[in-house]
């Protein structure tokens, strides 16, 4: 039964062409794939904003797309 109020539910991360909340992991690691537009992305190690360098062992974390030094994309298109 619905109580009548709209709940959102968090799609996933955002992909940096598009802005649509279907951004998701493929089969090679670090590697992303936008649902709605189909743009590829491969996470780097390097933020491409403030050039700060993050660890593999955050690298693994796919829904950690976001650099921790600026807040901006770890994501670079392929």
């Amino acid at each position: 039964m619905s109580s009548g109020g709209e709940e959102s539910t968090p799609m996933g991360p955002e992909c940096p062409s598009c802005g649509e909340p279907w951004l998701r992991g493929t089969n090679l690691p670090g590697r992303y794939r936008c649902l709605y537009c189909l743009h590829r992305f491969e996470l780097r190690s390097e933020c491409p904003h403030c050039g700060a360098h993050s660890t593999i062992a955050r690298m693994s974390d796919t829904a950690n797309v976001i650099c921790r030094n600026c807040g901006g994309s770890m994501l670079q298109a392929i």
